[in-house]
């Protein structure tokens, strides 16, 4: 089996670490990944602003670069989200389009394809849980609460495999923290409040960290977090996984 792993460009260029330590776990468990160098962005910063046409051309290359693979595997549920669902309608009469079904968040890859059992990281500290909208209504990480359905979650799944960590979750555990991409920008004061009310929730469950598997929905609470002088940190999920490995 062949993984390649991509990286998206703001986690290339905000958080390395967290592609760092993707890699490093994957490595870990003894799979096969390859990390093109040459990848680019998958061209949601541009369909989601409204230029759907200027993200074919980033798309195509995308297909091009990664279709050698069996899976492609990303520390992002958005980014990963975004290729599955709209990459079949972005390049349809454009460019054969095969990485949709095999690209897959590291999360749902390490649950549902390796099956991971075996003790990961260590990690002494009690950790809040953020359940992403695009983790949990896209990609099925966790269960949505406005479903009658059995509660799951693959994230906290893993998690529990690492010694020494906590798991809480806060109320209202998979409300939005607000970010939203373009519509932190377009609607920045409701922005603001949802990550204002979301971390103060994180923060009433005794927490040290706030953990997840998408660097731009810690991003947005780390920086309400320090605009209030809030102590708490924010650290992805994979950052975790694979501590002391």
């Amino acid at each position: 089996m062949k993984i390649g792993l991509f990286i998206p460009c703001y986690v290339d260029v905000v958080y390395p670490e967290v592609g760092v330590a993707t890699y490093k776990l994957l490595k870990h468990l003894g799979l096969d990944v390859d990390y093109p160098l040459d990848q680019t962005c998958c061209g949601q910063p541009m369909a989601n602003a409204g230029f759907e046409k200027q993200a074919i051309p980033l798309a195509e290359k995308f297909e091009d670069k990664f279709k050698g693979y069996d899976y492609v595997v990303a520390p992002s549920v958005s980014c990963t989200a975004f290729v599955k669902l709209n990459y079949p309608r972005l390049l349809k009469g454009h460019h054969e389009c095969t990485t949709s079904n095999k690209i897959m968040d590291v999360v749902e890859f390490l649950h549902d394809v390796i099956k991971v059992e075996k003790r990961l990281g260590t990690f002494p500290h009690k950790v809040s849980l953020h359940n992403s909208c695009h983790g949990v209504r896209e990609l099925g990480l966790s269960s949505p609460s406005e479903e009658n359905i059995p509660k799951f979650n693959k994230i906290k799944d893993l998690l529990e495999l690492v010694d020494g960590i906590q798991v809480v979750e806060p109320e209202r555990s998979d409300e939005c923290c607000g970010f939203g991409g373009m519509f932190s920008i377009e609607e920045t004061a409701i922005s603001a409040q949802m990550g204002k009310d979301k971390v103060e929730r994180h923060i009433q469950t005794g927490a040290e960290y706030v953990t997840g598997p998408d660097c731009s929905c810690l991003m947005h609470m780390a920086g309400v977090a320090k605009k209030q002088g809030l102590n708490i940190e924010f650290k992805h999920v994979v950052n975790i996984l694979a501590a002391g490995l």
